[in-house]
């Protein structure tokens, strides 16, 4: 199995950066406006992301801790179709009232990293833009 691991540090409070992470129905789009065009909640702990790209995920939630502020989900079908796949996201404190935020995906089969990594770091890239945006904006 392999896994691939991002982090990025946004320039803003750890809370805020939780409040996009932990909102299972609309935490996607809210996180990457424009690269996640949709996301509808099936049932209480399924959803189904839309990408621009035209890519559908269907997500199982895992757990959710509020303390720890860790997400855990599971890309369990639609146009990526993993063997195994067990994904989490955490949001730290970091120094200056900042946040870093750790990203995890360990999937099989292992070929599936590659598009796995490049999509993380597209999606981190956006988050932390429209995170780091609002904050100007509220400051």
């Amino acid at each position: 199995m392999a896994s691939v691991q991002k982090e990025i540090i946004i320039d803003a409070d750890p809370a805020t950066v939780w409040a996009i992470i932990s909102d299972f129905t609309d935490g996607p789009v809210r996180m990457a406006p424009g690269f996640v065009t949709d996301c509808q909640v099936e049932e209480p702990d399924i959803r189904v992301v839309t990408f621009a790209n035209g890519a559908v995920l269907r997500e199982r939630l895992i757990a959710l801790d509020d303390e720890q502020r860790r997400l855990v989900f599971s890309i369990i079908g639609d146009t990526m179709q993993p063997t195994h796949d067990n994904a989490s996201m955490q949001v730290l404190p970091h120094e200056d009232a900042r946040t870093r935020f750790v990203w995890i995906h360990d999937v099989q089969p292992d070929e599936l990293t590659i598009q796995m990594g490049a999509g993380m770091d597209q999606g981190m890239s956006i988050f932390k833009q429209t995170v780091e945006s609002a904050s100007e904006h509220l400051g």
